[in-house]
C-alpha cells in the first residue's frame, strides 16, 4: 500500500516573519495617502486618501482574478506568465517562488502588498483634478499591463530581466520606476490644475503634520518592504533593515541641507521628502550592499530627486506629490547604483544566494543589465500609461478630469460628498497697521468662504477668498 506524500516542512519563523512584513507594507498604503493629503489643498485632503485605500481593494481583487499567476506562474514565456494560478488555483502549499522555506500562499499575500502599493503611488501626480471611478478602473488595467508583466521580468525566475541577471532586491524597477514614470504620463494626459501657474509660487502643502505622519508611516513600512523581501528571519534580512535605515536618514539630513543652502530654514517637507527619497534609492539594493555604500546611496538618492523636483518648472507638467522626482528618478538612480554597490558576500548573508556583485567585486557589466532593466522598465511604463490613458479619456463617461467648477469646488465634495475638515469655529483676521484682531466670520462650514478684505493671514497677505480656498 503506497503512502501519501508527506506535505512540505517549512520555517515557522520565516513564514511568520513574511506575515509581519505584509503587515508592515500594507500600513505603508493609508502612509502614502497621508503623504499626498498633506501635500495637496485641504479641500482634496480627504480623497487621497480615499484613492489609495482603493488601490489597496482594487488590486487585492485583481490580484485574486489574475494578477498573481500573470506575475508568478512557475511556466510562463520571458515576457508574462500564464494563467494556471487563476484565483489562486493551486496558490497553497507548495514551495513559492522566492524561497523554498515559506509556502506559496504566504509569498502570494506579501506580493499582493506590493502590487496594491505600486499604483497608489503613481495617482499622487492626477491629485486634485482626476475623476475616481475611471481611476479605479484605470488601477485595475495598469496593474494588469503594467506592473504584473514589469515584476515578472525582475522577479520571476523565466523573466528575461532575472535571467539576463539584473539585481532588484525590493522593487526598485517593478514598484518605484513604473509608478514614478506612470506618474509623469498621468500629469501630462491631465493637464495643469485649475489656477496653478509653476512661473508663480507653487500651491504649498496645506497640513505638514499629515505629510511627516505619512512619511513615519512609510519609513516604519518600509522595514517589511526591505527586510521582508529576503523572505526569512536571517542576517540578510537584518541588514536590509539597517541600510534601508541608514539611506532614510542620510537623505534626509541631505535633503533638509540643500533647502537650509537657499532657504535658510530647517523644512520638514524637505526632511520628509529626502527621507523617502533615501527609502526610494536603497530599495533595489537593500539585500546587495552593506552600510558604508548605503550611505553613499541615500546622499546621491536625495542629491537626485531634490534636482529632479525642478524639472516640472521646466518641462511644464503638474506633479502635485513630485511623484515622478522621488519615484521614478530615485527609482532609476538606485537601480543604477546597485550595479556599482553590490557585493556577492552580502547577498551570500542568507546562506544561499550567489551573485557576481557590482563594481565592488570588478564585475563592471553589472550596471547595464541595471541599465537595461530600469530603462526597460520606465519606457515600457511611461508609453503603455500614456496609451491606457489617451484611450481611457476618449470614451463616454470615462474621461479622466473633473469639471471645472468641480474642481473649484475641491474633490471632497465634489466626488466623495465628505471632507477632511468640516468646521473652523472663527477666522481672525489681524489688521496690518494697528494690529487689531477682528473675527472675520463664524461657524464656517466646510470650504465655502464668501470673500472678504478686511483682514489679513499671518503672513501679511490679504484675507481673500482665493487665499483661503488655496489652502
Amino acid at each position: 500500500m503506497e503512502s501519501e506524500p508527506t506535505a512540505p516542512t517549512y520555517n515557522a519563523g520565516d513564514v511568520g516573519w513574511v506575515l509581519a512584513s505584509t503587515a508592515l507594507v500594507w500600513l505603508m498604503i493609508p502612509g502614502v495617502g497621508y503623504f499626498y493629503s498633506g501635500m495637496a489643498r485641504r479641500k482634496n485632503a480627504l480623497s487621497l486618501i480615499m484613492c489609495c485605500v482603493l488601490s489597496l481593494v482594487v488590486v487585492s481583487v485583481q490580484w485574486f482574478i489574475f494578477g498573481y499567476s500573470l506575475t508568478f506562474s512557475k511556466t510562463s514565456t520571458a515576457f508574462l506568465g500564464n494563467m494556471d494560478n487563476a484565483f489562486f488555483r493551486g496558490v497553497l502549499n507548495e514551495p513559492s517562488m522566492g524561497s523554498s522555506a515559506i509556502p506559496d500562499l504566504v509569498f502570494c499575500i506579501f506580493q499582493c502588498m506590493f502590487a496594491a502599493l505600486t499604483p497608489a503611488l503613481a495617482i499622487g501626480s492626477a491629485a486634485e483634478r482626476a475623476r475616481i471611478l475611471p481611476m479605479i478602473i484605470f488601477i485595475f488595467i495598469w496593474t494588469t499591463v503594467v506592473y504584473d508583466p514589469v515584476a515578472f521580468w525582475v522577479w520571476n525566475t523565466n523573466g528575461w530581466s532575472f535571467k539576463l541577471g539584473g539585481l532588484d532586491f525590493a522593487g526598485g524597477t517593478p514598484v518605484h520606476i513604473t509608478s514614478g514614470f506612470a506618474s509623469l504620463a498621468y500629469a501630462i494626459v491631465l493637464g495643469r490644475r485649475e489656477g496653478h501657474d509653476h512661473k508663480k509660487e507653487e500651491f504649498k502643502p496645506h497640513n505638514m503634520s499629515n505629510v511627516v505622519l505619512g512619511t513615519a508611516l512609510l519609513w516604519f513600512g518600509w522595514f517589511g518592504f526591505n527586510g521582508g523581501s529576503a523572505l526569512s528571519g536571517n542576517l540578510r534580512a537584518a541588514m536590509a533593515c539597517v541600510v534601508t535605515n541608514l539611506a532614510a536618514s542620510v537623505g534626509a539630513i541631505t535633503w533638509m541641507a540643500i533647502d537650509y543652502r537657499i532657504e535658510r530654514k530647517f523644512s520638514a517637507l524637505g526632511f520628509c521628502s529626502g527621507a523617502v527619497a533615501g527609502l526610494v534609492a536603497i530599495t533595489p539594493a537593500a539585500g546587495y550592499v552593506g552600510p558604508g555604500p548605503s550611505v553613499a546611496i541615500g546622499f546621491l538618492g536625495a542629491c537626485a530627486c531634490n534636482l529632479a523636483v525642478h524639472l516640472k518648472q521646466y518641462l511644464n507638467y503638474d506633479d502635485v506629490a513630485d511623484v515622478f522626482a522621488v519615484h521614478g528618478v530615485g527609482g532609476y538612480i538606485g537601480s543604477i547604483l546597485t550595479g556599482v554597490f553590490a557585493e556577492s558576500y552580502i547577498a551570500k548573508l542568507d546562506g544561499a544566494t550567489e551573485i557576481p556583485g557590482g563594481w565592488m567585486n570588478g564585475n563592471w557589466i553589472q550596471v547595464g543589465y541595471q541599465f537595461a532593466d530600469a530603462t526597460a522598465g520606465a519606457a515600457w511604463a511611461f508609453v503603455v500609461t500614456y496609451i491606457i490613458l489617451f484611450i481611457m479619456n476618449r470614451i463616454p463617461g470615462l474621461s479622466l478630469r473633473v469639471d471645472r467648477e468641480a474642481e473649484l469646488k475641491g474633490l471632497d465634495a465634489a466626488e466623495i460628498g465628505e471632507m477632511a475638515y468640516y468646521h473652523v469655529d472663527k477666522i481672525v483676521g489681524v489688521n496690518q497697521n494697528t494690529g487689531e484682531e477682528k473675527v472675520i466670520q463664524e461657524d464656517v462650514e466646510g470650504y465655502s468662504f464668501e470673500p472678504q478684505a478686511q483682514g489679513t493671514m499671518g503672513s501679511g497677505k490679504p484675507l481673500t477668498h482665493e487665499s483661503l480656498n488655496n489652502v
